[in-house]
């Protein structure tokens, strides 16, 4: 017996060092999102206030940055420590985490294509909700003029839609001097303006519609959002491919992973 040597199971080190290194700059990226979440809440004083939360009417920005970071560093520390200490438990739950989110976004993507009026309808309450509260939170103002800007589009289905704000609706009981008015965003820009109008929107939808083209966008975000969509659908689609093939690809290495270090644990018993 002891002239003979048997060769037993080794776990990958390229496969383990990839996991490992991979998953701390994912791990390191969700430590970064949710610093800048919680940096964001400090600085509106949501974190001594926890109860503001709920005050918001529309969308908080913020809640991208705390789940998106959140979701990265559950992944990335499951990844990272189930690699770096064989840990099968940890990169059990790394593949099934990776894999329960492959499915979401499989099924997302299938009900979108499916119910593209009802995924029309909710956008459109998405966005109108957002514009009540667009005076309430500085992130969400941020978020809807940048969305208006870069789809060069006002409210949800045309200008008027900013009636269901306060400040802008052109009620006779309103006092704003914004009133009848839109956000800056929604102005069409001069190429030779070097200082941002915000007052440029003062008025405007007193005007008849032929005078507000000159002025503003009057297409709706919606409309805007779905030719947007059509004239970049093959980058979109590359994207979500490639990111689906992420996903697949570390949920077979992980898996390939956990197999080595099974093996090489029950070669151990037998040795």
């Amino acid at each position: 017996m002891s002239g003979k040597h048997y060769k037993g199971h080794e776990v990958s080190c390229c496969i383990k060092y990839f996991i490992f290194g991979f998953n701390i700059i994912f791990w390191l990226l969700g430590v970064a999102f949710l610093g800048i979440g919680l940096w964001a809440w400090s600085e509106k004083g949501v974190l001594s206030n926890i109860s503001s939360i709920t005050d918001l009417g529309g969308f908080d920005p913020v809640w991208l940055f705390l789940v998106v970071g959140g979701v990265m560093f559950i992944l990335g520390f499951a990844g990272c420590i189930g690699a770096l200490r064989e840990n099968t438990f940890l990169l059990k739950f790394f593949s099934v985490f990776l894999g329960i989110i492959f499915f979401l976004e499989l099924t997302a993507g299938i009900l979108a294509f499916v119910f593209k009026d009802w995924i029309k309808d909710q956008l459109n309450f998405f966005i109108n909700n957002n514009i009540r509260a667009y005076r309430d939170d500085i992130d969400l103002q941020n978020l809807i003029d940048f969305t208006q800007e870069y789809w060069e589009c006002c409210g949800a289905f045309g200008a008027d839609d900013w009636n269901l704000n306060i400040y802008f609706n052109c009620t006779d009981l309103n006092p704003s001097r914004e009133k009848c008015g839109v956000p800056f965003s929604c102005c069409t820009k001069d190429p030779a303006e070097d200082v941002i109008n915000t007052q440029c929107g003062y008025d405007v939808r007193a005007k008849t519609d032929s005078e507000q083209k000159t002025f503003i966008y009057v297409k709706g975000c919606v409309p805007q959002f779905e030719k947007w969509l059509q004239d970049n659908l093959t980058v979109v689609a590359g994207i979500f491919i490639g990111i689906a093939l992420l996903q697949i690809f570390g949920i077979c290495l992980s898996q390939n992973l956990v197999s080595d270090i099974e093996a090489v644990r029950a070669s151990c018993l037998f040795t």
